[in-house]
């Protein structure tokens, strides 16, 4: 398999493609990428898990020493330091906290594509069984021809079916779809 770089991927660009970007490569080069995937999960779950952490990483109404004592202080009670927390930090520094997220978002999807992981989306009318999922991943799996991160979305509008999304390729096979078909095959009819 061919070195991938962090710039082979066209899904990462801005500047949070660039840290992200740079933060890949370093970790590739540390031998430390999953480590770093790891810190990043962490802190992310303590962003979704906080308000307050939100409004700080959102707001430009803090200081960049604000921000800086209260990541480090945040960074250091969860353990999270290394490669990971140098970048945290620094953006905090750089006043850049609000594209953080998508660093994180973007360093993911740099990983996957670097194990030739590919991205899919399934949007479902409720929520699937455990057999009616891994029966779902390996179908796309099969679609797509190789390992794929699975996200699952619940969309009550579809009625029910499914609509899955691999790369730039979509299969819709909701109710919601064929009640419009049949909708419209009814209204040439008349």
């Amino acid at each position: 398999m061919a070195e991938t770089k962090a710039s082979d991927n066209p899904g990462v660009s801005g500047v949070a493609g660039r840290y992200a970007s740079a933060l890949f490569e370093l970790a590739r080069e540390e031998r430390a990428i999953d480590t770093v995937g790891r810190d990043l999960d962490r802190f992310s779950a303590l962003i979704d898990g906080s308000d307050d952490l939100q409004r700080l990483i959102k707001s430009p109404v803090f200081s960049a020493d604000e921000q800086e004592k209260a990541i480090g202080s945040i960074l250091d009670k969860a353990g999270i330091g290394g490669i990971a927390g140098s970048l945290i930090r620094l953006v905090a520094q750089k006043r850049r906290l609000f594209v953080l997220p998508g660093i994180m978002r973007d360093f993911r999807a740099l990983v996957a594509h670097s194990k030739g992981i590919v991205p899919a989306e399934v949007r479902l009318a409720e929520a699937p069984s455990s057999k009616v999922l891994d029966d779902i991943k390996a179908a796309v799996r099969e679609m797509a021809g190789s390992d794929v991160d699975l996200n699952v979305k619940i969309d009550p509008s579809l009625i029910g079916g499914l609509v899955v999304k691999v790369g730039s390729r979509m299969v819709d096979a909701s109710l919601k779809t064929k009640l419009n078909a049949i909708r419209v095959a009814m209204k040439e009819a008349r």
